[in-house]
């Protein structure tokens, strides 16, 4: 494989872990919900623990494809002593938001998983996190776009 095509591949496969991570938070967090307000509380709670756990599980190899594909281009610029602001704010967003996906998935997804009837304050601490989530990654976005402005 030719050296550009192999950084190319690197590439599309960072922006499409970013697409799945950035994309699918604002999904699990503003669009579901308001899906998931049409059924009944015991249908809502299985609907939001299923969706969750597969979105979850699907982020288990997301993120670090994500991270390893972006410091593997920062590497291939460089080096980390010679990468601009707009990227150590990209790495930096990213940490915090792979952070903020362990302390969702280790708190209080695990417990609305083992709970018998899981309660509303769970699934609300679950969507504020994925919120937060989501925010970082689009100030991520915005950081990467103004690390390429158009000549």
């Amino acid at each position: 494989m030719p050296h550009s095509i192999l950084w190319s591949v690197i590439l599309a496969f960072h922006i499409i872990s970013i697409m799945f991570w950035v994309g699918g938070t604002a999904y699990a967090a503003i669009i579901m919900r308001q899906s998931l307000s049409l059924l009944d509380p015991t249908q809502r709670n299985s609907v939001q623990l299923q969706s969750l756990g597969r979105f979850f599980r699907v982020l288990l190899h997301v993120i670090p494809t994500a991270l390893i594909t972006g410091w593997l281009m920062i590497l291939h610029e460089g080096g980390f002593a010679q990468a601009p602001w707009t990227t150590n704010l990209m790495q930096l967003l990213g940490i915090v938001m792979a952070v903020l996906y362990v302390r969702v998935l280790t708190g209080p997804f695990q417990k609305a998983r083992r709970a018998l009837r899981p309660q509303p304050a769970l699934f609300d601490s679950i969507r504020n996190q994925t919120l937060v989530i989501m925010a970082l990654g689009l100030i991520a976005i915005l950081a990467a776009s103004l690390g390429h402005p158009f000549l």
